[in-house]
């Protein structure tokens, strides 16, 4: 059962919609969203939903994915418009703003934003975008470690967890969304130390 009783009709409906493995990530980046929000005065309540909710389109069909995207009205990126990896985040945003009738500008920003960031982000989108990487089944080197500079500092989290990404996305020679540089350039001065994982 979730949290708040009446979120009770998310967490059925998300469960409904994805995979064990998809779901129980949803319910732990909910907790983790909730703790992060606890630790930073957030609004619990609306982090926990916006961590419930974040991958709600994840398993949907991609070309239902990619057209939520064009149709979403969420300013989406030429790069987040070419790669189907990220069509589930604006896709997301949309489906709970006109499917869902939550009519809450963060928390549909925080579904939005979860997987390229942007600068100026609110406490809960940031929280978010954090409790996606720290869910209590992630296992990569380094989250413990990760997991602590989230709950010190979450402006330097957001820098390190940009470097993270990046790194990843290139890697993997994927196109980086005008938001994510901007993000990176935004938060880069709360990394004093120009800390990485």
């Amino acid at each position: 059962m979730s949290r708040y009783e009446e979120y009770d009709k998310y967490e059925k409906l998300i469960k409904e919609r994805l995979s064990k493995k998809r779901f129980t990530h949803s319910m732990n980046v909910a907790e983790a969203c909730y703790a992060l929000a606890e630790r930073f005065g957030a609004d619990e309540k609306r982090s926990y939903l916006a961590g419930m909710l974040h991958d709600i389109m994840k398993e949907d069909l991609p070309e239902r994915q990619k057209q939520y995207t064009v149709d979403s009205g969420l300013s989406p990126d030429p790069a987040e418009v070419n790669t189907p990896a990220l069509w589930h985040a604006v896709a997301g945003g949309y489906y709970v703003r006109e499917k869902l009738n939550i009519d809450d500008e963060e928390i549909i920003g925080a579904i939005r934003f979860h997987t390229v960031g942007c600068a100026k982000m609110t406490l809960i989108e940031k929280i978010v975008y954090l409790g996606d990487m720290i869910s209590a089944e992630r296992d990569y080197k380094d989250v413990d470690k990760f997991r602590k500079i989230c709950f010190e500092d979450v402006n330097k989290a957001m820098s390190v967890a940009l470097i993270y990404q990046i790194k990843s996305v290139c890697a993997k020679c994927g196109m980086l969304p005008r938001y994510t540089v901007s993000a990176y350039n935004y938060y880069l001065k709360y990394n004093k130390n120009k800390e990485s994982l």
